[in-house]
């Protein structure tokens, strides 16, 4: 008795036992050598603008960034497994009110955002669909249909016959060989890239509103700066003036007066349709029409935050788009299984039942019933190398993926690299460049007592304030570069975003 028992068990046994199977190659990570710091810290380090000097990074540095102390690096926390490199609200260490009113505009009407939110969803519903591929597909029907053959003398056919039918059927197809285990294997894989790609859109899109926003600021520092110097300048042709009418000045000085401050006027309204258009870029960041946006802009730039000296270069795993490259990967590696799959035979059971008479009265009685079960093994014997051609093309994709993965990193490291060393040099530039201004306002006073005592023309007073006015346009410039460095830096690490 228990050997007939083991006999009609060992078929379902069977089948159970092949499900546990899955072809194709299971999935690893590519390795990829991206070290342990960045180059830009070891050998720049981080600029101090304090002291205006570079402290060098200590070497061997590994792991986490050391705890900051410094409110200034308010924002930076160290680094470990599962945690975020930077605060969610990474833009937050600029601690501006407007900045993050128009970041919570963007996280919430951005339609760029939206799309790839959209998108994300058709990757869930996919994930859904390769999951049901598990399960039993089960139907019904009924049916009434009236029939004969031939007709009589008069036109009517001859014998005509009614049948009903109600019948129920149930489909089911074993996962023997892992097809649909590795096709649900792709599609989470593929779930998790698109919502990395969520991520890298929005991260993106933070980091342009938040360089954007600066940009304004920027521009209207500088457009301050020439409105201050227009004044200064009609302050100078009204001196000019009344020398000339003294006889102590001459129409050249005059008409040289009168160039200096119609240039700079026409500096203001350039800087003027340069914020006008960075005002609409804003607009359109945050979903809005330019002349719906609505916000007070902050008086000032903000300080410069500081860069911690030990940045570690495991902060790239948390980056979006590295992730999305590494689980697209992981997708195509599963799609190979898919295709090898091919190679072995379908089994599908079916069972279908119900009721089906030529009476109406007799439609739904047990003489009516009927049943029908049973296995279907289907193989295909020849195709002309097609399956051959399909692992093929899969292995092909592994390959592109595998490229694209490591070349991600390979552009990610670079990018990090690019603005380690262009903020450390543009904090150095900056000091430079503060004295080169102090200088260009001293040399700018000494010039003008001796134009006010006689002792020179105005036209060595216009080169002066000339060359003063570029000193402090530039001063702006690079201060306006430095911050754009850092917030290019914050998103290049990957910003607030967790790898899960």
């Amino acid at each position: 008795m228990h050997f007939f028992r083991t006999v009609r068990l060992s078929p379902l046994a069977l089948v159970l036992f092949l499900s546990a199977c899955a072809v194709g190659p299971d999935y690893q990570r590519p390795a990829v050598d991206i070290g342990e710091q960045f180059l830009g810290v070891r050998s720049v380090g981080a600029f101090d603008p304090a002291v205006g000097r570079v402290s060098m990074a200590a070497q061997g540095t590994t792991g986490a960034v050391p705890a900051p102390a410094d409110p200034a690096l308010r924002g930076w926390v160290p680094v470990e497994d599962g945690h975020d490199a930077l605060e969610p609200r990474w833009w937050s260490v600029f601690d501006d009110a407007t900045l993050n009113q128009l970041m919570t505009l963007l996280n919430a009407d951005n339609l760029t955002i939206a799309q790839a939110e959209a998108q994300y969803r058709q990757a869930q519903a996919a994930l859904q669909q390769s999951r049901s591929g598990f399960f039993p597909v089960i139907g019904s029907g009924a049916s009434v249909t009236r029939s004969g053959r031939g007709t009589d003398t008069g036109g009517v056919s001859a014998n005509p016959s009614n049948q009903y039918s109600l019948n129920g059927t149930v489909s089911w197809e074993p996962d023997l060989w892992g097809r649909v285990r590795r096709t649900v294997e792709g599609s989470q894989a593929g779930l998790q890239a698109s919502r990395a790609d969520l991520a890298a859109v929005r991260l993106s899109l933070q980091s342009t509103l938040v360089q954007t926003y600066f940009r304004v600021l920027g521009a209207d520092a500088e457009r301050d700066l020439l409105v201050r110097t227009q004044a200064a300048y009609e302050r100078s042709l009204q001196t000019v003036q009344n020398r000339l009418q003294a006889g102590i000045a001459s129409p050249a000085d005059l008409e040289v007066a009168k160039t200096q401050l119609e240039n700079v006027r026409s500096q203001i309204l350039a800087a003027d349709r340069e914020r006008s258009q960075l005002k609409n870029a804003l607009a359109v960041l945050v979903g809005k029409t330019p002349a719906a946006l609505d916000v007070v802009l902050a008086a000032d730039l903000p300080a410069v935050p500081v860069t911690p000296v030990g940045v570690p270069s495991t902060l790239l795993q948390r980056r979006p788009d590295i992730v999305a490259a590494e689980r697209r990967v992981a997708q195509a590696n599963a799609q190979i299984g898919v295709a090898q799959a091919a190679w072995f035979p379908d089994l599908t059971l079916s069972a279908q039942g119900g009721y089906s008479s030529g009476q109406w009265a007799q439609w739904l009685s047990a003489p009516s019933s009927f049943w029908a079960l049973g296995p279907i093994l289907a193989f295909t014997i020849f195709d002309g190398g097609a399956r051959e051609a399909r692992i093929q093309d899969a292995r092909a994709g592994f390959d592109v993926q595998v490229a694209g993965y490591r070349q991600t990193v390979l552009d990610a490291l670079r990018e990090v690299e690019d603005y380690l060393v262009g903020l450390d040099l543009l904090g150095q530039q900056s000091v430079v460049q503060a004295r080169a201004l102090a200088s260009a306002r001293e040399s700018l006073r000494l010039t003008q007592n001796q134009y006010d005592a006689g002792l020179l023309d105005y036209l060595s007073v216009v080169q002066v304030e000339t060359s003063a006015l570029d000193a402090e346009r530039v001063a702006i410039g690079l201060r306006t570069d430095r911050l754009l460095a850092s917030v290019q830096l914050m998103a290049a690490l990957g910003g607030g975003w967790t790898a899960e």
